[in-house]
């Protein structure tokens, strides 16, 4: 299991991992709240992942698990400053979900987060029916700031999420240690 960043040699890979996931993604999927006319292709997002990553303000990673791309996690937002913060937002493919590697990239990240990077908060804000991901932030023991209503267009309508948070100070160990055995048995 790992983390690398999006290349645009994955460009069938990731969109056939998309393409057979479209369903079990789609509940979940960030949308726009007002059409656009303008279409991103796989070159540009990447070419837009790579600029904003340089800028500082992004970390885009590919998950993968036994040499092959199952998902993607992303920190956003990034602020350093007085903030040093940032978001993570992922997802993964159906055929691999609840093998434990969607824990273990989101400790991963938090750990160069924290450690490589020094941001000070990390923030993941979930749906409150995603029960896949509300287990991840429990596996990792991310603190629960509540309820943010309208927070994010996801799926064609503006939803509610649950945010969820640690900052520095509150991880002792590094945060792959805080999974213990529920790491996926190929690391």
């Amino acid at each position: 299991m790992g983390l690398r960043p999006l290349r645009l040699r994955d460009k069938e890979e990731w969109l056939w991992l998309r393409r057979t996931n479209e369903e079990w993604l789609g509940p979940w999927e960030a949308t726009r709240p007002v059409e656009e006319a303008t279409f991103v292709t796989f070159r540009q997002m990447v070419k837009n992942y790579d600029a904003e990553a340089k800028a500082g303000r992004l970390l885009p990673f590919v998950v993968t698990y036994e040499g092959r791309m199952v998902g993607q996690l992303s920190v956003s937002g990034i602020m350093l400053g007085a903030a040093r913060s940032g978001q993570i937002g992922y997802w993964i493919g159906h055929q691999w979900a609840g093998l434990g590697i969607m824990p273990t990239a989101v400790a991963l990240a938090m750990d160069y987060c924290f450690f490589d990077r020094d941001l000070h908060r990390i923030e993941i804000n979930i749906r409150p029916e995603n029960q896949p991901s509300l287990r991840i932030v429990e596996k990792l023991g991310l603190r629960d700031e509540g309820l943010r209503k309208s927070y994010l267009h996801i799926n064609g309508a503006w939803t509610d999420h649950r945010s969820f948070a640690l900052t520095r100070e509150e991880v002792q160990t590094r945060m792959i240690d805080r999974l213990g055995t529920h790491r996926p048995s190929s690391m």
